[in-house]
């Protein structure tokens, strides 16, 4: 029986935490939050849960509220990761997170800091960390590992997500809009040619056509972990590949690119009639928050959904047999409207929270033991069929195809045709009455 806290009870905190009560591996949750409102309300609806406020800016007060625990789910943004997974180190606890770090050190360092000295520390200590476990990353990665697998080399892994979830009611985005327009305002990283590049936002614009949307839709190039872990890993786990890019479309990025070509993204202050402006600040002030409560997203639902579209796409191009194939993988969940009547919860925060659940579910069954810092894409072929077990029964399912064509050179099509004619003549005689002495 385990004890486990969950530090940061939002829409994905709160869904591991529910997920964790119906879990009979698991003793007790402690639902921690800044908000006490919200650690209390989530647990009062669990029959294992105790609230908990907890300020987490100081690593002394994560190491009291977690003693004694033996995992340590973070849900908290980014700029805590270190201090949760010093304090998990502190009191001996294994560790989860859904997003890797974004320190001032840059974010390509901050992965290689993980994989080095915090993957020691944790191995040292015979403890796990599981680190970027949601939807993208997370799944994402799962996903990409397995049709690497069905390859003999790798050359290009492309993670295209597309959400144009649009309510009468403005709704930009169904996570937090601080966290998107910051992610958004960034520069934007990809694995070219066995190197990290970085760019400008909005780069590299395509438009491309999307399972189960009629039209082609634009896609940019965005901050994202996945081309950051996957190029770190190219050779020991995704068999040598080449490139990685995650782009992005939709409405919140149509909107967000709007906004940061007027330069309303910026953090350097302008002057306003005397007055310093920091441009983002504006924004997110007059921005929406995403929906929290149950009660607030089914009066958005109720007010009118004008669009549902989306699609999260794996593809992964490589060779087998020297010939080249190309895997995609689509990753389908329930939508807005569905997820919300199925589970009270947005379509972004069922598919990324539930994700997660399997993930840390898959930590408490011992499905994923390894010691050290880890990311989804280092999960072997048991791990990776649990996770794609355990979300089909949550309504979370794969599907992919394969295309293979063989290619051949001048010579290899005029060796082909003699052997092909060789084979014939073969067959004529083998046809022919036989004589015998």
């Amino acid at each position: 029986m385990k004890r486990i806290i969950v530090i940061g009870v939002g829409a994905q905190g709160s869904t591991i935490a529910k997920r964790l009560n119906e879990h009979p591996g698991v003793s007790e949750i402690i639902c921690a939050d800044y908000d006490r409102k919200a650690a209390e309300a989530l647990s009062n609806s669990l029959n294992k849960a105790t609230a908990l406020q907890l300020d987490a800016s100081d690593v002394d007060n994560v190491i009291r509220a977690a003693k004694g625990c033996d995992l340590i789910v973070n849900g908290l943004p980014l700029d805590f990761n270190l201090l949760v997974m010093d304090a998990a180190l502190a009191v001996n606890a294994s560790y989860f997170d859904m997003a890797g770090p974004m320190e001032d050190i840059g974010f390509v360092e901050s992965y290689k800091l993980l994989f080095s000295e915090w993957h020691e520390k944790f191995k040292a200590k015979g403890l796990s960390a599981l680190v970027g476990g949601g939807s993208s990353p997370g799944l994402a990665n799962v996903m990409a590992r397995e049709a690497v697998e069905k390859m003999d080399r790798c050359e290009t892994i492309s993670i295209f997500v597309f959400e144009n979830v649009l309510t009468k009611r403005f709704t930009p985005f169904w996570w937090s809009p601080e966290v998107a327009f910051w992610d958004m305002a960034y520069k934007t990283f990809r694995f070219e040619n066995g190197k990290h590049i970085t760019d400008k936002p909005f780069s590299r614009p395509i438009r491309m056509k999307l399972r189960g949307i009629d039209r082609k839709v634009r896609m940019v190039d965005h901050e994202h972990d996945e081309p950051i872990t996957m190029g770190l890993l190219a050779d020991s786990v995704l068999k040598g590949v080449k490139n990685v890019e995650f782009k992005y479309g939709g409405f919140g990025v149509k909107l967000s690119e709007l906004f940061y070509r007027m330069g309303l993204l910026s953090d350097e202050p302008v002057d306003v009639n005397g007055t310093k402006i920091v441009p983002m600040d504006l924004i997110l002030k007059l921005c929406p928050p995403a929906p929290k409560y149950p009660d607030e997203l089914k009066a958005i639902i109720n007010d009118g959904v004008v669009a549902e579209e989306a699609a999260f796409l794996v593809r992964v191009e490589g060779y087998k047999d020297e010939n080249p194939i190309q895997i995609d993988s689509y990753a389908m969940g329930p939508g807005l409207v569905e997820a919300f009547e199925t589970s009270g919860l947005s379509h972004e925060a069922y598919l990324t929270g539930q994700c997660a659940s399997v993930f840390v579910k898959m930590m408490v069954d011992d499905a994923f033991t390894e010691k050290g810092v880890f990311v989804p894409e280092q999960l072997e072929a048991n791990a990776r069929e649990y996770c794609f077990r355990n979300l089909a029964d949550l309504g979370v399912t794969i599907d992919e195809t394969q295309q293979q064509k063989s290619l051949y050179s001048r010579d290899c099509r005029k060796n082909s045709a003699e052997r092909r004619q060789g084979a014939v003549d073969q067959a004529k005689r083998d046809t022919r009455t036989p004589s015998f002495a």
